[in-house]
């Protein structure tokens, strides 16, 4: 019997893994997640209103714009594009939001 030599083989399939990986990488359907992408991207407090109390808020808008999706606060950065996260609270839980239609 004659033996094959699989190294060609081998070789081609490495290859195209290496080659499929790049690929999906280049064109942002494969993203390799840092420590660093789950860090505390800022710091919100709940200011809480009473009728008739006057509260005083910067003009100045933050740098993040909030979006209910599928009944969670999803915050976008304006500044770093791409860059979302999920609100949560001090214990990881994820803040809720309802859509109100007018």
């Amino acid at each position: 019997m004659s033996e094959r030599d699989y190294r060609p083989l081998i070789a081609t399939a490495v290859a195209s893994i290496v080659g499929t990986v790049a690929v999906l990488s280049y064109y942002g359907y494969l993203h390799i997640a840092k420590p660093s992408d789950a860090l505390l991207l800022a710091d919100y407090t709940m200011l809480k209103t009473i009728p008739g109390e006057d509260y005083k808020v910067s003009l100045k808008p933050a740098e993040q714009v909030a979006q209910c999706l599928d009944g969670i606060v999803v915050l976008f950065d304006t500044k770093q594009k791409g860059l979302t996260g999920v609100l949560v609270d001090n214990k990881k839980r994820a803040v809720r939001c309802d859509f109100i239609a007018p």
